[in-house]
């Protein structure tokens, strides 16, 4: 499968983003990695992002992560533009990991996700 451009977007403490990342590797295919964390995406990219997943909006937060639960949003609530700019200023709560391979994106949990992709 070599030849793929793919690319994930990585938290190298998440175990499943790990998992993810091998999932690739062991398939061939070395993804770009976008640590999230150090480059937090914008609300241009999380639009992309969202239209590249063709998802509800909600599916993007860790709705049962502390950092989310502290905001007292509810997220069967929330607005996409509520969505993308909670998410722009606080990335730890954008999920986990997420792997694009053309105009398509799936979050991979499990990494076996990403065969949808290919």
């Amino acid at each position: 499968m070599s030849g793929i451009k793919a690319r994930i977007l990585h938290n190298p403490r998440c175990s499943k983003s790990r998992q993810a990342l091998e999932w690739l590797r062991s398939r061939g295919i070395e993804p770009e990695i976008i640590l999230y964390l150090k480059t937090p995406l914008d609300a241009g990219q999380l639009n992309e992002l969202l239209d590249q997943l063709d998802a509800p909006p909600q599916e993007l937060l860790r709705s049962g992560d502390r950092e989310f639960k502290s905001t007292g949003q509810d997220i069967r609530a929330m607005t996409r533009e509520q969505i993308v700019a909670m998410l722009a200023s606080q990335p730890r709560i954008l999920q986990r990991p997420i792997v694009i391979i053309g105009e398509h994106a799936r979050i991979a949990r499990p990494a076996e996700r990403i065969a949808e992709l290919l």
